[in-house]
């Protein structure tokens, strides 16, 4: 006898007990979180103090794995982005997703500002400091513009003023405020604070690097690494006997004279892609050593570009020459000064020769053929030519790929300055990761100043928890001698945390349920995913069990 197949009801029932949600990667962030006691030491410095169900902690971790899905989403999308994410899991057993929501949220952001928003960040930094062996000898300084969509006009006491600045994405028709951040050689980010969207640079350096001196107390040789937005006498002066490299800017009088010197460069030990000249001075009260250096592959490169300047600009001076010859002047003088003054427009150009010559006209506004014994006016008119003023060309030549760094520590090898100071990139990567448009708080959408202050050090955080998972990974893929797949399928001990976060992609939570119990288990687990738990530590595995 044929057993006849299930109703249509009995199918539903059975889809009703049975639910998958996504946690991927996020487990790894949750897990790292709890490792280094970061959520434990929030509940300490933001005690609840309103009556939502979830702590700060849980919020701010929340923020963090929204803000680290890389799923396109904005990170105060409570609690749509945790639809189909297995809360229980990744917090604690009694939240749900209606806990994760737009009230909870707002209070947390509003803590976070009430106890200070950098103040909380160093909190964290300095607790991480004490569990890992995070290296501060080159602390690399940079700011950057955040734009924000919105007026922002209403006074709201203490915050930045968010207003019109120069913009570093180009966006003038942004309101925008600055961000400052400080990274280590790892790109672990160690301080980070909010300004006002029309903050100089080389103020807000200085006070980012001030803030950042008071906190720490390394043992070893620290050196603060920074753009030339960096290097003004009172900057100098005031970092004291605290080392720092700086690339110098090009338009003070010493940095002038060293680029358009005749001098003869050394090839770089260390890489001869660099040619080098070193020297010391003495700039705003401070002894130091200048080193200047020539990169062959960005010479090459402004050469191409400065050609194709050339070209344009003798095209332009050859259009407006034709506008200089055809203007009447009275007299010789006149018209030399013109041709002196217009020269020194068009500086890659010279004149081939130049001559006047003399007509008559009639008295201005008189047409047609002048009468018997009509007395005409004397006029004259440049005639010349132009040719590429080669002098000029070379020596814009010469300057190409020339660049200026200096340093407090005189001791310091040319070999080693440039190779602290290309760790530069690691302030800059760090801006870009916070403004990816894969990240979720790429752009920013909040009403009030104060939110918009705390949302920066959760942006920061994540780009905190980032680095130091990345960091970790890496290092004990060392120590183990172990290597994961790269995209290529190549094996590889340096990978992006980004490329390990896409190969958790697929892992779901499937709970099932019936009258009697409720089981779950983790669907899709591969050896890979194994072995990059275990190098994480048991914290981040005892998610996935």
């Amino acid at each position: 006898m044929k057993s006849s197949a299930p109703k249509n009801g009995s199918r539903k029932i059975d889809a009703a007990v049975k639910r998958t949600s996504f946690i991927g990667h996020l487990g790894l962030i949750t897990g790292l979180i709890r490792e280094l006691g970061i959520d434990k030491l929030i509940d300490e410095k933001l005690p609840k103090k309103r009556n939502h169900k979830v702590s700060h902690s849980i919020c701010i971790l929340a923020m963090v794995v929204n803000g680290l899905g890389f799923v396109g989403q904005r990170l105060y999308l409570f609690p749509e982005f945790f639809e189909n994410i297995s809360v229980e899991r990744l917090f604690e057993k009694n939240v749900t997703r209606e806990d994760l929501n737009q009230y909870a949220i707002g209070e947390t952001l509003d803590r976070i500002y009430d106890y200070g928003s950098t103040k909380l960040f160093m909190d964290i930094v300095l607790h991480v400091m004490s569990r890992l062996p995070i290296s501060c000898h080159l602390l690399h300084t940079d700011t950057t513009s955040v734009s924000v969509f919105g007026d922002y006009e209403s006074e709201e006491k203490g915050a930045i003023d968010i207003t019109f600045g120069p913009p570093k994405n180009g966006r003038w028709d942004l309101k925008q405020f600055v961000l400052s951040l400080i990274v280590n050689q790892q790109g672990i980010p160690l301080f980070m604070n909010t300004h006002s969207g029309n903050a100089p640079d080389k103020i807000t350096i200085m006070e980012v690097i001030k803030s950042l001196k008071s906190s720490l107390t390394p043992e070893n040789k620290v050196y603060y690494v920074a753009d030339n937005s960096f290097y003004t006498e009172s900057n100098i002066k005031k970092m004291g006997k605290t080392f720092w490299i700086s690339r110098v800017t090009s338009t003070i009088t010493e940095a002038k004279d060293l680029l358009t010197a005749n001098l003869s460069l050394e090839t770089l030990k260390s890489d001869d892609r660099y040619s080098f000249y070193e020297t010391f001075v003495d700039y705003g009260g401070v002894k130091q050593k200048w080193v200047l250096l020539l990169s062959h592959k960005m010479k090459e490169k402004k050469e191409k570009t400065l050609r194709n300047k050339c070209d344009k600009e003798i095209e332009k001076a050859r259009k407006s020459l034709k506008k200089l010859m055809r203007r009447d002047f009275f007299c010789e003088e006149d018209a030399l000064k013109a041709a002196e003054v217009w020269i020194k427009d068009f500086p890659y150009v010279e004149f081939d020769k130049i001559e006047l010559k003399t007509i008559k006209k009639r008295e201005s506004g008189k047409k047609g053929r002048p009468l018997k014994d009509e007395i005409l006016r004397t006029y004259y008119v440049i005639d010349t030519e132009i040719k590429t003023n080669n002098d000029f060309v070379l020596k814009e030549m010469d300057k190409m790929g020339l660049f200026i760094l200096a340093s407090n520590d005189i001791d310091l090898s040319p070999e080693d300055m440039l190779a602290y100071y290309k760790g530069q990139d690691k302030v800059e990567k760090g801006f870009r990761f916070l403004k990816d448009n894969t990240f979720s708080v790429s752009q920013v959408y909040l009403k009030k100043k104060t939110r918009i202050e705390a949302l920066m050090m959760i942006m920061v955080l994540c780009l905190l928890i980032y680095s130091i998972a990345e960091w970790k990974l890496r290092s004990r893929l060392e120590e183990e001698n172990e290597t994961v797949p790269d995209q290529k399928r190549k094996p590889t001990k340096t990978p992006t945390m980004r490329w390990i976060f896409f190969l958790f992609q697929g892992i779901t939570e499937l709970n099932t349920k019936n009258k009697r119990k409720k089981r779950s288990e983790i669907l899709n687990m591969k050896d890979i995913h194994w072995k990059i738990l275990s190098l994480m530590g048991e914290n981040c595995k005892n998610i996935y069990l």
